[in-house]
């Protein structure tokens, strides 16, 4: 393998190899640094909200079954029979008070615990032979929740999950708790892509330079309320903990004007003022920055954004929560769920639903949009030519680091982390620099868990089940 130690420092300051969207020894580099200890998002608790509710999720190509138990926990299993290797769990959601292994039948509880294993005492002498007692799937490694939203590390030294996000959790809130209820989820939709996972979560991340330009013909057709594309620059990005965002700037007026202005009834806006903090409602109201698109490292996003629906002036809010799984250096297969307020009317619902379908499902505007571009830079990236290219991701930087515009101050922007108004690649080379810190680090060898063997069993008889979350 190539010494990666140039290219690393490349990224840190903002030159980015070109070669690194398209790349194999890359690509496993980052199957065995970042994907291996980072924290993944594996779905909401809303998405298994009665015991025995399932659903199947991945982190590359491991497997794993997201479960609510009998007991009413939620825990994650990785979806391999401990006899064989055979997938425990093939369909994609469901509920079941027990997995059967196809292939030779073992069966487990949707708590992990072993249950059945036909022949027990004449393949195997019994517990003599194959200690069945105290056995179950082997859960993930380190899981953790946060606002309802699920995320496993593979790495089980992992730091706990709101350590993990730092200051994001300031702005997550604003996507996964518009109410004391929390969210509710719907899909996920899924597609794939010819194109790198990182340039998704680069682009959700920070990029409003493109929107002008890529997006201009949504903006035309008179989607939005803003007459231009450019509008985005009066925003401002900000970058917090693991991850950072966008914003748009809104129309001066109090916070409950500001936040009909993108769509909320009354209702849902009076539930708001009492979940969100005063900082929170400071962004708003006294700021005037209403939060947009963002990425947490590594590769998770969020939308949020307030089309015209109908045929009418009136616009509606919807939440969206993407994430790019990688498939390989050049496709990525992109999950892609609906949120709303657990407690938001009806009505709004359903039209916060059809908005989001219409701008970033998987045949929305912005969508068909986006991925031409990424194909195009994937495909480009594969070349030889790509190898003697360092693309220019200093955007916001004079040639001495100097930043081109200064922070905002606290008050002008009550959020933690760094903001500064205007276009830049600020967003972008935060999220690299975690990526080149993480492929820096050499992968921690792990001992092999042995299963069933009567000298070193993983579980006392009458010992409790790992926990379901810190």
């Amino acid at each position: 393998m190539r010494d990666h130690g140039t290219v690393l420092d490349d990224v840190r300051r903002g030159m980015t190899p070109a070669h690194i969207y398209n790349d194999r020894e890359i690509f496993d580099l980052e199957r065995e640094r970042l994907f291996s200890r980072a924290w993944m998002f594996v779905g909401h608790e809303s998405e298994v909200p009665e015991p025995g509710d399932y659903v199947v999720r991945r982190v590359l190509e491991d497997s794993f079954i997201v479960a609510r138990g009998n007991d009413g926990d939620v825990r994650v299993m990785f979806n391999m029979c401990l006899h064989r290797g055979m997938q425990v769990c093939r369909a994609e959601m469901g509920n079941a008070t027990h997995f059967r292994c196809p292939y030779h039948g073992w069966s487990y509880r949707n708590d992990g615990r072993i249950v059945g294993l036909p022949f027990h005492q004449e393949a195997y002498g019994g517990e003599a032979g194959f200690r069945r007692r105290g056995q179950a799937l082997l859960p993930a490694p380190s899981l953790d929740t946060y606002n309802g939203l699920i995320f496993i590390s593979l790495d089980p030294d992992a730091p706990p999950l709101r350590d993990y996000l730092g200051d994001f959790t300031f702005y997550l809130d604003y996507y996964t708790k518009q109410s004391a209820s929390g969210i509710e989820l719907r899909g996920p939709q899924r597609w794939r892509v010819k194109a790198n996972w990182k340039i998704g979560a680069e682009n959700f991340a920070g990029d409003m330079y493109h929107t002008p330009q890529t997006h201009a013909s949504v903006v035309e057709i008179g989607l939005f309320r803003e007459p231009k594309a450019e509008k985005r620059k009066d925003g401002c990005t900000y970058w917090a903990g693991r991850g950072g965002g966008t914003t748009y700037k809104l129309p001066p007026g109090t916070l409950d004007e500001r936040l009909r202005y993108v769509g909320y009834p009354d209702a849902m806006i009076e539930r708001m003022k009492t979940t969100w903090s005063a900082e929170q409602l400071a962004v708003i109201g006294d700021n005037g920055f209403m939060i947009s698109a963002a990425s947490v490292f590594p590769n998770l996003s969020f939308v949020h954004n307030w089309p015209k629906i109908e045929d009418s002036e009136d616009v509606l809010p919807f939440i969206s929560i993407r994430q790019w799984q990688p498939i390989s250096e050049d496709e990525t297969e992109v999950l892609s769920w609906f949120a709303v307020d657990k407690e938001a009317p009806e009505e709004f619902k359903a039209l916060s639903y059809k908005a989001y379908l219409m701008c970033f499902g998987s045949t929305g505007m912005f969508e068909q949009d986006d991925v031409e571009n990424w194909v195009s830079l994937t495909t480009t990236a594969a070349g030889s030519m790509a190898r003697r290219l360092l693309l220019n991701n200093r955007m916001g930087l004079h040639s001495d680091d100097s930043p081109v515009v200064p922070p905002l101050t606290p008050g002008e922007f009550a959020g933690p982390g760094v903001a500064r108004v205007g276009y830049g690649e600020y967003n972008q080379r935060s999220l690299l620099s975690d990526w080149a810190d993480h492929l820096e680090r050499p992968a921690v060898r792990r001992t092999p868990v042995e299963v069933g063997t009567p000298a070193s069993p993983r579980l006392a008889d009458g010992d409790d089940l790992p926990e379901a979350g810190r």
